[in-house]
Formats: C-alpha cells, structure tokens, sequence
C-alpha cells in the first residue's frame, strides 16, 4: 500500500477470510529495524511481532498491518541520534524530545484505510497503545476490543517498558515487568 503524503510504502499480511467471524484479530505495527530484523534488546518490537503473528496463525485468521513508522515515526536516523542520548541517560521520551521530535509521532490513518480496502469491518486489537486504539477509532474503525500484547520483557527493556507506562501511557501492568520473572 502506497502512502501519497508519506512517499512510504505499508504491507498487509493476512491469513484466512477476512470475511470470517468478527471481529478480525489485527496487529497495527510500526516497523522497527533494529528489534524486528537485528533483535534489539532495548526494545520489545521484535517480539511484539512475532507474538502477534504467532496468535494469528493460532486462530487461523487475522492481519497484521506493517507501517513503515520507524521509531515511532521519526525515522531511522534520528531514532539512532536517541539512542546515543539515551546511552547518556535520557529516557527514550526524553531523546525523541531533545531532538525536536514529539515522544510519538505516528499516524495511523493509512492502517484504516488499509483496512478499509481489506473490508474488514470490526477490529480485535493486539496492542498496548491507547492512543492506537484512539487514532483508529478516529479514523472509523471500529475496534471492539483491544488484546494486550506484552512479550519479551527482559533486563535490558525493562526500564523502556516502564516509561512506555508512565509516560506514554500505555497498557502494560507493571507486575508483568517485575523482576521476580
């Protein structure tokens, strides 16, 4: 899927008839580079992805959406350039800010109209993000439920998750990033 405004290109991965019961399990992911194809451990998106194409693949049926949104919409380099601040102490919101960027600059327009044109028409989302599931909504998707989606806590993300939280508000509870795992 061409995105005009953006110069982007998305992909949709869907497995089944989108036709079938609703609502359409669905995974909105914003690509990420250095989680999903080199395995980051600073992050969770690596195993976001493949937790959400597992779940899929277990049902038999669902989408997962592929928003070329790296680093939060900032884009590749700069998500580097926030890196190298938070490897001095800033938190990932705080380095995204610091460079001029907002903490979460994605859109998520184009995933309705991708599914739009995928017609599928109720949504079961596997996301942590609140503000996801508002743009969506926004945008007229109607999302009748939202699944979380935490995988692949560990040491080294722990505390990226914890801002996620407190930050940014998403939906994780925070007893599930304890380190009593």
């Amino acid at each position: 899927f061409h995105e005009e405004t953006s110069g982007l290109d998305h992909v949709a991965l869907i497995l089944g008839d989108m036709n079938g019961p609703n609502p359409v399990l669905v995974r909105v992911h914003s690509e990420c580079l250095t989680g999903d194809a080199f395995g980051s451990l600073r992050c969770d998106c690596g195993p976001q992805l493949q937790s959400a194409l597992s779940q899929i693949s277990d049902v038999g049926w669902g989408c997962l959406i592929y928003l070329r949104q790296e680093g939060r919409g900032i884009g590749l380099q700069a998500k580097i350039q926030a890196y190298h601040l938070q490897d001095k102490g800033a938190d990932t919101v705080e380095a995204n800010l610091m460079l001029g960027h907002p903490a979460d600059a994605r859109d998520y327009e184009i995933a309705s109209f991708i599914l739009d044109y995928l017609d599928i028409e109720k949504v079961c989302l596997l996301s942590n993000n609140p503000d996801k599931v508002t743009q969506l909504l926004e945008y007229g998707v109607d999302v009748v439920e939202r699944m979380p989606l935490v995988a692949g806590v560990i040491d080294e993300n722990r505390d990226y998750l914890v801002i996620k939280v407190n930050k940014m508000g998403h939906d994780i509870n925070l007893e599930d990033l304890s380190n009593d795992d």
